[in-house]
Formats: C-alpha cells, sequence, structure tokens
C-alpha cells in the first residue's frame, strides 16, 4: 500500500464477520454469472410453447446479461445513496419476482421483460454491492477472498444447469421458473448478512457527496484496466458459448460434446481460489496487474493454438488449459481494479467498467455467431477471440509499466499531475499529504466527493472518516 496506509485497528478485519459476507458473496456471484447461462436449458420448451426460433429465445439470457453489466452505473448510484443492505435487499425482490412473472408469460416479449429485464436488474443490486463489501472487510487477505467469491460461478453453473433439467422435467418451464424464482430469494438473505464494519470515532456531519464519481476516468490506471476489459470482453467468453457446436460439428458424440464445458467447470472451480492464494503472497501481490496479463494472455494463445483441434482428446485437453486460464483471468478481474483505483472510488470505477462490460458483450459473442453462420467454419472464430484477449494481456503489460515508469519519473509535490486522483502517482511519490492516505482507507464510500470535489479537509473531518464510511454503508 502507499504511504500512511490505514492506521492500527482503522483497516479491514480481514476475518471475523468478513467470511460470513464472502460466503454470501460467493452465493450472489454464483448466481449473477451462473444463472444467466443455466436458464439455456428451458429454451427448447420455450421454442416450442412460443413457436419462435433459437435466437429470438436466446434473447432472454442476452437481456439478463446486458441488464447485469450494463446497469453498473446505477447500481453504484444507489449503493452510494442507500448503502449496500438495502439495495441487496430490493435486488433479490426484483430477481426473484422477474422469474416468478416469468412463469405466467404468453409472450416473448413478456418473457423479455421479466426474466430479462427485472431479473437481470435483481441480480446487477445483488452483485455490485456484495463486491463493494468485500473489499470493506478484507485488504491483506483480499486477493483470496476474491478468488473465493469468484470461485461461485463455475460451482453455481455446475450446480443450477442440472437442476434446471430436472425442474423442467417434472413441472415444465413454468414451474421450473416458479420455482427458481424462490430460489433467488436467498439473494435476499445474503444482503441481509452484509451489515457495514466497526469504525473508530464519533460520527461526524454527512457531507455531501457525488452518487458517481466519473473523476476516476482520468486515473491512468482505471484507464488502462478499461481498456484492456473491453478488449477482454469482445473474445473471452465466444470459445465457451460456441463449444459444444464445434465439437459436434467434429464428429463428437452429444453427450461427450456436453462433458466438455462441465470439463472447463471443474478446472475453474480449483483454479480460481488457488489463483487468488497465489495473488495474496508477498512477494506477487505488488505485481498482480502483470499476473492478470500473463492469465489472459495464456487465454488467447490457448483459443490460438486449439483452433484446429478436432480429436475428443485434443478438445479434453483445450478444456483444461482454457478453464485454467478462465479461472485464473476470473479471480484476479477485481483485485486487480481494486487495487488500482482504492476503495473509495471502486463503486464508481467497478459501474463504468461493467458497462463497457456489457457493450463488449453485445458486440463480441453475437458477431461470432453471425460469422459462424456466414463462413460455417469455426476455425477463424477462434483466431479472432484469441488475438482479442491476447492482445488485452500485451496491452495490459505494457500500458501498466508505461504508467509505473511516468510515475517514478514524475516530481514529487503538490504540483505533480494527476494529483491524488491517481493511485499509482500517490503510491510512487510517497506524498504525505492527507488525501492519499484517505484514498487507501479501505470501506471509505464518502471519501468519493471529497478526492472528487478536490477540497482541501480539515483535519477533524480526516480523523473522522473511518467511522462515517461504516454508518453510510
Amino acid at each position: 500500500m502507499g504511504a500512511g496506509g490505514p492506521r492500527r485497528g482503522e483497516g479491514p478485519p480481514d476475518g471475523g464477520w468478513g467470511w460470513v459476507v464472502l460466503g454470501a458473496c460467493f452465493v450472489v456471484t454464483g448466481f449473477a454469472y451462473g444463472f444467466p447461462k443455466a436458464v439455456s436449458v428451458f429454451f427448447r420448451a420455450l421454442m416450442r410453447d412460443f413457436g419462435a426460433g433459437y435466437s429470438d429465445t436466446a434473447w432472454v439470457s442476452s437481456i439478463m446479461l446486458a441488464m447485469l453489466y450494463g446497469t453498473g452505473p446505477v447500481s453504484s448510484i444507489l449503493v452510494t445513496r442507500f448503502g449496500c443492505r438495502p439495495v441487496m435487499l430490493a435486488g433479490g425482490l426484483l430477481a426473484s419476482a422477474g422469474m416468478i412473472l416469468a412463469s405466467f408469460a404468453t409472450r416473448l416479449l413478456e418473457l423479455y421483460l421479466t426474466a430479462g429485464v427485472l431479473t437481470g436488474l435483481g441480480l446487477a443490486l445483488n452483485f455490485q454491492p456484495s463486491l463493494i463489501m468485500l473489499g470493506l472487510y478484507f485488504e491483506r487477505r483480499r486477493p483470496l477472498a476474491n478468488g473465493l467469491a469468484a470461485a461461485g460461478s463455475p460451482v453455481f453453473l455446475s450446480a443450477l444447469s442440472p437442476l434446471g433439467q430436472q425442474l423442467l422435467e417434472r413441472f415444465g418451464w413454468r414451474g421450473g421458473f416458479l420455482l427458481l424464482g424462490g430460489l433467488l430469494l436467498h439473494c435476499c438473505a445474503c444482503g441481509a448478512v452484509m451489515r457495514p464494519p466497526p469504525g473508530p470515532g464519533p460520527r461526524p456531519t454527512r457531507p455531501r457527496r457525488r452518487l458517481l464519481d466519473l473523476a476516476v476516468c482520468t486515473d491512468r490506471a482505471f484507464a488502462v484496466y478499461a481498456v484492456t476489459k473491453f478488449l477482454m470482453a469482445l473474445g473471452l467468453f465466444v470459445p465457451a458459448i460456441l463449444l459444444v457446436n464445434y465439437a459436434k460439428d467434429a464428429g463428437v458424440p452429444d453427450t461427450d460434446a456436453a462433458f466438455l464445458l462441465s470439463i472447463v467447470g471443474f478446472v475453474d472451480i480449483v483454479a480460481r481460489p488457488a489463483c487468488g492464494a497465489l495473488a495474496g503472497l508477498a512477494r506477487l501481490r505488488p505485481h498482480v496487474p502483470y499476473l492478470f496479463s500473463l492469465a489472459l494472455l495464456a487465454n488467447g494463445l490457448t483459443d490460438l493454438s486449439s483452433a484446429r483441434a478436432r480429436s475428443y482428446g485434443a478438445l479434453v485437453a483445450f478444456c483444461i488449459a482454457f478453464g485454467l486460464s478462465y479461472g485464473m483471468v476470473g479471480a484476479l478481474q477485481f483485485e486487480v481494479l481494486m487495487a488500482a483505483v482504492g476503495a473509495p472510488r471502486f463503486p464508481s470505477a467497478l459501474g463504468l467498467v461493467l458497462l463497457l462490460e456489457a457493450v463488449a458483450v453485445l458486440i463480441g459473442p453475437p458477431s461470432a455467431g453471425r460469422l459462424v453462420d456466414a463462413l460455417k467454419n469455426y476455425e477463424i472464430i477462434f483466431y479472432l477471440a484469441g488475438s482479442e484477449v491476447a492482445l488485452a494481456g500485451v496491452f495490459m503489460a505494457v500500458a501498466t509499466n508505461c504508467c509505473l515508469r511516468c510515475a517514478k519519473a514524475a516530481p514529487a509535490g503538490p504540483g505533480t499531475e494527476g494529483g491524488a486522483s491517481d493511485t499509482e502517482d500517490a503510491e510512487a511519490e510517497g506524498d504525505s499529504e492527507p488525501l492519499p492516505v484517505v484514498a487507501e482507507e479501505p470501506g471509505n464510500l464518502e471519501a468519493l466527493e471529497v478526492l472528487s470535489a478536490q477540497g482541501e479537509p480539515t483535519e477533524p473531518e480526516t480523523e473522522a472518516r473511518p467511522r462515517l464510511a461504516a454508518e453510510s454503508v
């Protein structure tokens, strides 16, 4: 951490109730990433009942994912205004209500509005606040905590898909949607345990806050991460989406082809917490951006080298390598962002990054599907997706190195370009002013206004901020 980090007793507890928060974050992450994909088991039944094609039915999951990513800024504003717990409780109710109402749908448009918009928005209002709260409870063990929370995605995907199939066979798609809506009420339970961490000191008068700190866009570290995330999202999900059909076209039996995704999921489950623990080592933690870029490069090269894999053995080897690199990316992506912008500006930064990712997701996979339909060839898709992800890894490493060089070359002093809004500059200069200290204090959502307004706080206000953060969350 930079100079003047949190004083003893004022930082995140790195344990205690934080483990309960971590468990809730594991569940929420699993629902957020696994649920839109698991709903696909109902598509054939929906196509039959509504007389629609696959592309029209698949928009249910697409809209759900678009809401999950695209409403990031909205979630940031609500968290800053009302706090994490109320937003998550409301999100759980919305997600559940969306699936329950979808069970009564008579047209695809009604499914789009209920299962797509309402449930997607509810998942978004759970996902982002849970990550914010996780950052308030963990700092020294934060990479491990992020890795364990991220493991919820493959675990829930592996569980929800077979569960959805069983519900479909026993109760039909309407009964399945109704029961899944009840299952999503667990998000409310996860939100209920998100109590703010304790902080010392008296409660001061609440200062004026900005709901969304757009000044974070001027931070060089954030700009590098945002560009990397956009390039990554263009190609990262494409191979997994097309893998089963690619294997079937290569002559692999349907059952064996479906099992390939299970291989990716099993490897992913192990890779995420293991990578989180590795990134938490004292020698590696300062170099997490480079570890992230290495994971991206490995994932891209895996796609490129496996574009012509046709035998089942070669496809299994691809799934193992892909699951390993994919899990590393999933475990490190939010840790890199937290380290780049600091806890106070993380809500706004995460919202903006998720919005960019929504745009990339709406461009990448649909474009890949159109290319497959036009060219009847999967190889070019693997080449294209691998090139995009590998480019993201190279850009992350090169741009991070350039930013560090600029930070070291910049003259120390109050007039240094970037000021307190650039985390790397503050750490490199060893600035002893109060603002860099506040930027590094975990759990300080109230500091959003202080950082963005570039004001000069008084001494008592600086001392009382940790307590204010806990009350505001």
